[in-house]
């Protein structure tokens, strides 16, 4: 397998680790590293709340410090996440007196739009901007052929990952989203396509899945992702399943155990090198969980089968990661694990060091892995003329300097 001449002088050789246990210690500290990131609280300057983002239980207790019954709550759930309203005078269930006191108290808030590109090939890019002036890009894949797409959501402002081929990677770390900011980037998404509220004849939505693979490591974020992605889920609200979210991670393998159990959603998972020579390069990640700890993981992950396969993204860099020896040492890896691999050509950016692999060095690998029975389709890019593909987001946030506790 080869090295590329800019990452040899700093891949350092090392014997595969065996896979460790997952002590509750870890997740605990990362959540606690998370919490120096948390985003503002979900206020607006004039003292209202906003009420997107609160768990159920959440909104029955803002309805009981009303002196309000607990159906109160059923009903703005309706109104905010199955119609789509954010005028409490049109929620005509709800008694004009009641409106005016939730309008007084609360908002039901969006992101705001601060730019909108459109791609030829149909991708969409919005640049959103939150209420303490942080923006995150969020993306909307169109599907051609089933008439129907995924929106890319982001979960941080910036990323602490530092990739070496993403374009995210680059922009520090500024703050986690709040799970308002999480679900009102999908809810700002479908009021651009008028999609509220849910068709009740079949039909298909354009806005039909969510992939958590927009800016940031969604599992660093854990318990705002979590809160958001259950909100997404509910029945009686947006009401997507399971099936139709897949949450991607580079391999924050204390958390993946935790995310199965509690969310069950698709897992993706950023591999991009089958040796931790390369990934401790490429995903500096993998220096502090190695691959052997990260497929451990797959392997642990709930309900993973034939028909719920885990999803293996691998950027295609030319001449680094793409050899057919490579293809061969990564079926060994997935073995007896039900996989698909996502061979993603790579997506070139300003000042990026990669050149994205031959046509004929992809044909290859992607011939190997399904000799060896795993699905290996070739991702068409999208949207690389608004830079909304694969490893091409990044915003103009800078981090904030927060006073010292």
């Amino acid at each position: 397998m080869t090295v590329a001449p800019a990452l040899a002088a700093v891949a350092a050789p090392r014997a595969p680790a065996a896979p460790t246990d997952v002590t509750p210690d870890e997740a605990a500290r990362i959540l606690m590293k998370s919490a120096l990131f948390a985003p503002p609280p979900a206020t607006l300057p004039d003292g209202r709340r906003d009420l997107v983002g609160l768990s159920r239980a959440e909104l029955e207790a803002e309805m009981l410090a009303m002196g309000e019954k607990p159906f109160r709550a059923r009903q703005l759930w309706h109104w905010i996440y199955h119609q789509g309203e954010r005028d409490f005078a049109k929620m005509p269930t709800i008694a004009r007196p009641l409106q005016q006191r939730l309008a007084e108290r609360f908002a039901i808030g969006r992101p705001e739009t601060s730019t909108e590109q459109l791609s030829k090939d149909g991708t969409r890019k919005w640049l959103f901007r939150f209420r303490d002036a942080q923006q995150v890009e969020t993306v909307y894949i169109p599907d051609r052929e089933e008439d129907r797409g995924a929106v890319c959501i982001s979960t941080q402002v910036g990323c602490t990952l530092s990739c070496r081929f993403c374009h995210t990677g680059t922009q520090k770390l500024v703050r986690n989203l709040g799970a308002a900011e999480i679900v009102g980037q999908f809810m700002a998404a479908r009021d651009t396509y008028s999609e509220w509220p849910s068709p009740k004849d079949g039909t298909p939505r354009h806005l039909s899945n969510i992939v958590v693979m927009g800016m940031g490591e969604p599992l660093y974020n854990y318990e705002n992702v979590a809160k958001a992605l259950t909100i997404v889920m509910d029945n009686e609200g947006i009401g997507l399943s399971r099936r139709r979210i897949t949450l991607s991670t580079s391999g924050v393998v204390p958390m993946m155990d935790r995310c199965g159990a509690e969310l069950n959603v698709g897992l993706a998972v950023s591999l991009h090198a089958v040796t931790d020579e390369l990934r401790d390069v490429i995903v500096p990640l993998n220096r502090k969980y190695p691959i052997a700890d990260l497929m451990a993981a797959c392997r642990r992950y709930p309900n993973a089968s034939n028909a719920r396969r885990i999803t293996f993204e691998y950027i295609m860099l030319d001449g680094v990661n793409d050899s057919e020896a490579e293809a061969r040492e990564l079926v060994r890896l997935l073995k007896g694990l039900p996989a698909k691999v996502n061979l993603i050509p790579f997506n070139p950016w300003p000042g990026s060091e990669y050149r994205t692999s031959k046509p004929e060095a992809i044909r290859r690998f992607a011939e190997i892995l399904s000799a060896a029975g795993y699905a290996s389709p070739i991702r068409r890019p999208r949207g690389r003329d608004i830079l909304a593909a694969c490893g091409q987001l990044k915003t103009e946030s800078e981090r904030v300097r927060r006073p010292a506790a």
